[in-house]
């Protein structure tokens, strides 16, 4: 199972969260640094379109560990609820094309 880890001690506001992804995810260059362009580069896991560096199989999953997630929740009490709608929306997407979710999100 792919699985990708973000320290929830590091992760102090919108700019930090947005660095540490691009790093964990692999996103391009190009990458917006915001949750639209987050929601886009997750959006085809399945695809090889190169917006991260993970290409997923058909069952396959990709868990989302975020460390230290009552720290995370305390420095930036938005992050994490706004983290989970967008994963819900994004294996709503897989849903809608007969796919299995494709994102797990775990915090620990």
């Amino acid at each position: 199972m792919a699985h990708v880890l973000l320290d929830g001690a590091t992760i102090t506001d919108w700019p930090a969260f947005h660095a540490q992804c691009r790093e964990a995810f692999g996103f391009p260059d190009f990458y917006g640094n915001n949750l639209d362009a987050w929601v886009d580069c997750l959006s085809y896991l399945r695809d090889d379109d190169g917006m991260t560096r993970f290409h997923l199989a058909e069952e396959e999953v990709l868990e989302i560990e975020v460390t230290q997630a009552d720290t995370l929740r305390q420095q930036a009490p938005d992050l994490l609820e706004e983290l989970a709608f967008c994963i819900e929306g994004i294996n709503e997407r897989y849903a809608d094309y007969g796919e299995k979710p494709a994102l797990k999100l775990l915090l620990r």
